[in-house]
């Protein structure tokens, strides 16, 4: 297998051959997730500064050994209510808002020392039992709520769509969370800018469709290992 940073800068390059002339820059969020604090800083060293986590407590280990490192720190994973104010406290993006209550009680408990907490709304694009995450058509009614809100700072859509082999058959959930953005848009006369899709292993669908924060943890850190902050 290849040294961490070789398989960084692979993705790097990757990356940028596949947004080629595209006017909007995609931002490579590294997943660290189970990964050491060690890993963190060798990518940081290498010019990295997003990282993102899926495990609240192990997210604030890491955060704490790396207090001296300029890191923006975006929560990834499943929330639960008891969880949110360690959320909202510590991170500066937030792309797992599956409830509106959710979204309510970040807003409540960003401390206002603080710039307004940036999420992103998860949508569960193909409507899967074992998924959380808003509905396309329950979208419209939560736009709104969200943006009255003064210490959150709505900034897009994530989603994760069905796995499929085909890059055409990828294609089509992040096509359709794109559609949805702009309609959200045109409606509600805003400009979301963000749109948080595309993984390891389908980040060519995503960015073909529009992607510009494409979420990549196994191609950069290698296959999950027992976390060892």
């Amino acid at each position: 297998m290849l040294p961490l940073l070789q398989r960084y800068f692979a993705q790097q390059t990757l990356i940028a051959n596949l947004v080629g002339e595209r006017p909007l820059p995609v931002r490579l969020l590294a997943v660290s997730k189970t990964r050491p604090a060690n890993d963190v800083v060798a990518l940081y060293k290498a010019g990295q500064r997003d990282f993102g986590e899926n495990y609240l407590q192990e997210a604030l280990k890491k955060q704490q050994l790396l207090a001296n490192f300029d890191i923006t720190w975006h929560f990834i994973g499943p929330i639960q209510s008891n969880k949110t104010r360690d959320i909202s406290r510590y991170f500066s993006w937030v792309h797992s808002v599956d409830r509106l209550k959710v979204a309510v009680r970040l807003d409540q408990q960003r401390p206002i020392n603080l710039a307004p907490l940036n999420i992103c709304l998860q949508v569960n694009i193909d409507e899967e039992d074992t998924k959380s995450g808003f509905y396309l058509d329950e979208l419209s009614n939560v736009i709104e709520p969200i943006l009255a809100l003064k210490n959150v700072n709505l900034r897009g859509l994530m989603a994760i769509p069905k796995a499929h082999k085909s890059t055409d058959e990828q294609r089509d959930g992040f096509k359709r969370l794109a559609q949805a953005q702009e309609k959200i848009n045109k409606s509600f006369n805003i400009q979301l800018d963000t749109l948080s899709m595309g993984m390891s292993g389908d980040l060519e669908a995503a960015i073909a469709e529009g992607s510009t924060m494409v979420r990549i943890g196994t191609a950069i850190f290698g296959e999950r290992v027992k976390n060892t902050v």
